[in-house]
């Protein structure tokens, strides 16, 4: 299983927090040292069941700064894609990546629901 996050996230804390607790063994990545390549990210849309909009860190700077809001509409998802392999801060995070599932994101249950190879 693998953790994607960002250490000084409040979000990614109580997301690591959570694996601790809960003694989930996982192998960590700092998203900012080591983006997402475009492969990984193809594979993690695909397996997540989410459209590829779902990973983009919209309340993050670099999206706000790039105008995102507004060109996502008229990409095609390789572009996406492309794009938020370009620069891990635009991946929304954290990500955990396990054998049943992908989470964007941290929701407790979904992430209970991954770990336990619940859709």
């Amino acid at each position: 299983m693998l953790f994607i996050h960002y250490p000084k996230c409040t979000t990614c804390k109580k997301a690591s927090a959570w694996l601790a607790e809960k003694g989930i063994s996982v192998r960590e990545r700092n998203i900012k040292e080591q983006n997402p390549t475009a492969d990984e990210l193809k594979t993690w849309v695909a397996k997540s069941g989410l459209p590829v909009r779902k990973f983009f860190n919209t309340s993050g700077q670099l999206y706000r700064e790039m105008g995102l809001k507004d060109k996502l509409a008229s990409m095609t998802d390789a572009e996406m894609i492309n794009l938020l392999a370009s620069d891990g801060m635009l991946v929304k995070r954290p990500l955990f990546i396990g054998e049943n599932g992908v989470c964007v994101g941290f929701k407790e249950g979904d992430w209970e629901k991954a770990v336990n190879g619940e859709k």
